[in-house]
């Protein structure tokens, strides 16, 4: 829950890099918050058209900047620039490239975007122990 709270706090942060772990922490509570809000909409007859539901619409404006600040951040944290976001607007082969890069893993050391947010971690973890 610590990573969906982080990327809302970020959420105008277009700049950084951002781990795979708070990329898909985020995505994986979207995904559950989504199927939540449409089961109460549908319980409660909060649905305007079959595919718009009251909640989920507010829902998925509140999440918008964050995710697209966590997505560009991820991409950033693969040493790719944040234009590659735009592979979303090709049906799905574009999908599927932007997927797949969200998988990669983290570019090693600094790049241009940042310092490594996984070293980083790991540095200051063991500091602490």
């Amino acid at each position: 829950m610590k990573e969906f709270l982080d990327v809302f706090k970020k959420a105008f942060n277009f700049s950084d890099r951002s781990r795979r772990k708070e990329f898909w922490i985020f995505t994986l509570w979207v995904f559950i918050i989504s199927i939540v809000l449409a089961i109460v909409e549908y319980a409660t007859g909060l649905v305007i058209d079959p595919d718009i539901g009251i909640l989920t619409t507010i829902f998925s404006l509140l999440v918008l900047i964050p995710s697209l600040s966590v997505t560009v951040r991820r991409l950033h944290d693969i040493g790719r620039t944040g234009w590659w976001i735009l592979l979303a607007l090709i049906p799905l082969l574009g999908w599927i490239a932007l997927f797949v890069l969200t998988l990669l893993d983290s570019e090693s050391g600094s790049n241009k975007y940042g310092s490594n947010p996984k070293e980083t971690a790991h540095e200051f973890a063991a500091a602490k122990n």
